[in-house]
């Protein structure tokens, strides 16, 4: 008897506390802003000179590449939106010469789905992509975060130089999808 009203008892806890299962809800709202922001760091400008070569016959000495910038960015994408990139154009060319830039890979604190190089491109008036292929990512703020930028200048066309003293170009630089 003792066997039966044990079994019982637990059969009715096990049914009892089964059956009167309680469950709570909360609803929670969150806004994920659509967010696209890009820099170069540091700020300032620099410099780029050619050499005159020191013997007669021989050619301009092209000045050593820029390496000092980074570009910094953050991305959030729309859900199903296109990933975005980021152009580069210059505001006027330098007849005979060809100014070119280079973004390395990304590197640094960043995360997320970063861009991807294009490798060395010359600059002209129309902007040329530089990295593609950027979905929600970041790649940290500052120098050394980001993708280092190599800026070069070379000769192109030596009948086209013509002597240009303190020439200062602007490099636009403009993220989007």
């Amino acid at each position: 008897m003792i066997l039966i009203r044990s079994i019982l008892l637990i059969v009715f806890c096990t049914v009892y506390s089964s059956t009167y299962s309680q469950t709570a809800s909360t609803t929670v709202t969150l806004t994920l802003p659509k967010v696209t922001l890009m820099d170069i760091e540091p700020t300032g400008s620099i410099t780029l000179n050619f050499t005159r070569p020191t013997e007669a016959g021989n050619a301009l000495v092209a000045p050593a590449p820029n390496t000092s910038k980074w570009i910094n960015y953050t991305s959030a994408i729309a859900s199903g939106g296109l990933t975005r990139r980021i152009t580069a154009s210059v505001n006027t060319v330098i007849p005979g010469v060809n100014i070119r830039i280079q973004a390395a890979a990304a590197s640094g604190a960043g995360g997320g789905t970063l861009g991807t190089s294009a490798g060395q491109v010359i600059l002209t008036t129309t902007p040329t992509t530089i990295i593609s292929g950027i979905g929600g990512a970041y790649t940290g703020n500052g120098a050394n975060n980001g993708h280092a930028l190599t800026i070069s200048l070379a000769t192109s066309t030596y009948g086209n130089l013509q002597a240009q003293t303190n020439t200062t170009i602007v490099i636009t630089y403009t993220i989007t999808e």
